[in-house]
This record gives structure tokens, C-alpha cells and sequence, in this order.
């Protein structure tokens, strides 16, 4: 593959508009520039959980997490095209179950904590939670194949368990929240 971008800019954007991977242009705050956008936002926090240090199997599972990712930005910027598959969200759930499994029931909600890479963990969690929502309003108005949000439904999942098993391995704990703080 040849060079993709000889210029960064091209003030093209500059009216407010950016192209889709169709060629066509679209306002930059419409519904599917917000939802691959933050699509893009949450692998970037990925990006900055893999800063840290991982066990080697977290950190290889959020590498190729990070390229599906960029596949479902395409999938997003490009109207009907399609890159995530039913076997990819079914991969989360295995890595998932198979992360769960040793971890015990939860029996009250945590906080996001636990030490710098569960924190992190925490963080594109809730990104992923909002491109997932973005990607739902973009659905509403134009065709979003379900994969799309199914996939940052389990990936959303999928980092709530790492971030359990990162708080443990780094030795910090779970932080859980004390509902009973308020009755003293």
C-alpha cells in the first residue's frame, strides 16, 4: 500500500464538513461522524490503558480490540459497509467468560479504580458505553448493522471484567462503593 496521507491538512473541513471513506461529505457534528468519532475516542483510551503494564494476554487481546475498532470506525464512516462480524462479538464473549471465571461474584457495584491500568480500563469502558449509545442514535436515523452495536456492547463487558482482573493482579483491589456511607 502506497502512502495514504502525503498532507495532513487539506482544509477541506474547514466548512464544517468532513468525507466519509465513500467520498461523500457530511457535516462534522452529524450522527455518524459523532459515532465513529467516538469510536475512534475509545480505542485511543485503549491506546493509553496498553501504556501501562499488562499481563502479556490482556495487552495482545486490546491490540487486535484496537484493530477491530478501527474496522468498525470503517464500518461506520463507510454507509453500508461492513467489517464486524456475528464471530467477533462471539470472540469477546469467550475471552470474557474466560476472564470471569476466576473472578468472584460481585455482591455490590465498584467504583472505577483499583490502580492506574484498572482506572484506565474503567475510562474506555465508558467510552466504548458512549460510542455504543452514538452508534444506537445514528441507527435511528439511517442503517447501522446490529454487529456494529452488538460488538461495543461486549466489548463494554469485556473491559468491565479486565478492569476487575487488573485491579486484582496489580494488587490495588476493587474499589467498592459504600452505600451505606450516607446512614452513619
Amino acid at each position: 500500500m502506497g502512502n495514504r496521507l502525503s498532507r495532513i491538512y487539506t482544509r477541506t473541513g474547514d466548512d464544517g464538513s468532513t468525507g466519509l471513506g465513500d467520498g461523500s461529505r457530511i457535516a462534522k457534528d452529524s450522527a455518524r461522524v459523532a459515532a465513529y468519532g467516538t469510536v475512534d475516542e475509545a480505542n485511543s483510551a485503549i491506546g493509553l490503558l496498553l501504556a501501562c503494564a499488562l499481563p502479556d494476554d490482556v495487552a495482545e487481546l486490546l491490540t487486535a480490540v484496537q484493530h477491530q475498532l478501527f474496522d468498525l470506525g470503517g464500518e461506520l464512516c463507510i454507509p453500508g459497509h461492513a467489517a464486524i462480524e456475528d464471530g467477533d462479538i462471539e470472540r469477546l464473549e469467550r475471552h470474557m467468560d474466560r476472564y470471569n471465571e476466576d473472578l468472584p461474584p460481585l455482591k455490590e457495584f465498584i467504583l472505577p479504580g483499583g490502580g492506574e491500568a484498572a482506572a484506565r480500563c474503567h475510562l474506555a469502558r465508558t467510552i466504548v458505553r458512549r460510542a455504543e449509545r452514538a452508534t444506537v442514535t445514528l441507527a435511528r436515523t439511517e442503517p447501522v448493522r446490529p454487529q456494529a452495536v452488538g460488538y461495543l456492547n461486549r466489548l463494554s463487558d469485556l473491559l468491565f471484567v479486565l478492569a476487575r482482573v487488573l485491579a486484582r493482579a496489580g494488587g490495588h483491589g476493587e474499589v467498592l462503593w459504600n452505600h451505606e456511607r450516607r446512614r452513619r
